[in-house]
């Protein structure tokens, strides 16, 4: 078979993989998004620890190297870009207030244009999620020509990987606030223009050490452990 199956990409593979269950399973029916959320906190504890696994084979060939780059930034792109816009996608149709504009878009101009505005929020997020994967790998190429390797200590653009961190503290809110669940699922969309944004924006951004790294995979580890909390107790999807 065509590939690298050594443990290297072992992680890589299964983000990708929980990336897809994430994005069936939100669509699923009516709509999960907190499943969908779930899988996407895991997406991002692999992703967490994937590099730093690679690092460890020091006999890796330069396509190998080049392997692990390719199928890491594919990755993302399905986990940190496709999951959440699913994720939104199943608000539509688990939010009344969302819903009721598509329920409505046939008989009102102005529902069907709220209705193709959230859409295009969701492309257009994903789009901006290629693009800076895109432009990464480019940096990444250039840089290493020029100073040979090593490590970079800074981004440029927000990094995709941040958002499994950012939309499950939305869907937390939604949970920990039932009465204003509508208001913060129209808050997810504005949440992803922002971050969309910020993955194009020519910002640095510090890159996390290993505490940085650490409080990540903490918070990270919180948010999945309160959303399966949530969904024994009130079998919330």
């Amino acid at each position: 078979m065509i590939g690298y199956y050594n443990y290297t990409v072992i992680l890589t593979y299964a983000s990708l993989l929980s990336a897809g269950l994430g994005i069936v399973i939100s669509l699923s029916g009516d709509g999960h998004p907190y499943i969908g959320t779930i899988f996407l906190l895991i997406c991002g504890l692999l992703d967490a620890f994937d590099g730093q696994v690679a690092r460890t084979k020091k006999d890796r060939t330069q396509a190998e190297r080049s392997f692990g780059i390719q199928i890491d930034s594919l990755t993302d792109l399905v986990a940190f870009g496709v999951l959440p816009a699913c994720i939104g996608m199943s608000l539509i149709n688990t939010t009344p207030l969302l819903k009721s504009f598509f329920d409505m878009r046939t008989e009102k101009p102005m529902y069907m244009l709220l209705c193709g505005l959230l859409l295009a929020v969701l492309v257009l997020y994903i789009l901006a999620a290629l693009i800076r994967l895109a432009y990464f790998n480019v940096l990444e190429e250039d840089r290493h020509r020029a100073e040979g390797g090593g490590k970079n200590k800074v981004y440029i653009g927000l990094p995709v990987t941040i958002s499994s961190l950012i939309f499950p503290n939305v869907m937390l809110f939604r949970y920990i606030f039932p009465s204003a669940s509508d208001w913060i699922s129209v808050i997810y969309f504005v949440v992803a223009i922002i971050v969309g944004f910020l993955f194009l924006a020519k910002v640095k951004f510090p890159k996390a050490g290993v505490r940085g790294i650490i409080i990540m995979v903490t918070i990270g580890c919180i948010e999945t452990a309160l959303l399966i909390v949530a969904l024994c107790l009130k079998g919330v999807g």
